[in-house]
């Protein structure tokens, strides 16, 4: 970005230290879960045949399990989002002080906070998507990925010109919402001739959504009246609210997804039964 004179080297590295925080939790969390489940996805499906042609059980299992990642990941990351922008400034400033704090880091922050989201959902649905691609489709998938490349470079050098170092994180939204769009409508594709519709778990509950609306909006008020420059009780009050709300946004994930539920519960008692088997 400095090479073509869009940001200062301030700038830059006030964003190399956001993105190295906000990658944290890309490569704790959901990298072994894409790993993981693209192990699984591969050895469950047949890249060459369509999934009318397969093992109805083994395309049942393979849904099953892709709609409760996706909303696994669509909640996981929402909740980043959502908590994300009322407690950006907060952890810069307990990270960096007010050098951190005070100028675009929070902004930046938060608009990571939103690409996390995108990167959760991507995860989930690349794995998928290219476990069950033949060779051909992965091929043609990464030349349709290189041909937009230079569109996200254009893309990418007009928003940060615009919009300073917040526009590159921006552009790399756009990127991840065009790989995802690609990945579901493969996904769309390859179980339209089947019972199985594993994309409706990217849809919530008016009620989750409810909580999660009136979440963010507490601790947006919060923040403006407890954070930052106004001492440490006002900022353990501050994370007071956001405990508060994001126990009762829990807790309402656990009442409305009561199948996501019995499916973490059930990824759980496999976990503990294999670390007692080795």
């Amino acid at each position: 970005m400095t090479f073509l004179n869009v940001l200062n080297f301030g700038d830059q590295g006030v964003y190399d230290i956001v993105n190295n925080l906000g990658s944290l939790v890309a490569r704790l969390i959901f990298q072994p879960i894409e790993e993981s489940f693209y192990i699984f996805f591969a050895k469950v499906l047949e890249r060459e045949k369509d999934a009318t042609l397969q093992k109805q059980e083994d395309v049942a299992v393979a849904a099953a399990v892709l709609e409760s990642l996706l909303k696994l990941a669509l909640l996981t990351g929402l909740t980043i989002t959502v908590f994300g922008f009322a407690y950006s400034q907060l952890a810069l400033d307990i990270y960096g002080g007010a050098m951190l704090s005070s100028g675009s880091g929070p902004v930046l922050l938060r608009a990571y906070c939103l690409y996390v989201l995108l990167l959760a959902i991507n995860g989930v649905t690349e794995c998928f998507t290219f476990a069950a691609m033949s060779k051909e489709e992965v091929d043609r998938y990464n030349f349709t990925m290189l041909a937009l490349s230079s569109s996200f470079l254009g893309l990418s050098y007009l928003l940060t010109h615009w919009c300073g170092s917040v526009g590159f994180i921006l552009a790399n939204c756009f990127n991840m919402g065009i790989r995802i769009t690609q990945s579901l409508r493969f996904i769309h594709r390859y179980y339209q001739k089947s019972p199985h519709r594993p994309l409706a778990s990217l849809y919530l509950s008016p009620v989750l959504l409810g909580a999660f609306a009136l979440s963010g909006g507490i601790t947006a008020v919060s923040e403006v009246f407890l954070c930052c420059e106004r001492g440490w009780p006002a900022r353990l009050a501050h994370i007071t609210v956001g405990a508060l709300c994001l126990g009762a946004t829990l807790r309402t994930v656990f009442l409305t997804e009561t199948k996501l539920i019995h499916f973490l519960r059930t990824q759980l008692a496999v976990s503990r039964l294999a670390d007692k088997t080795t």
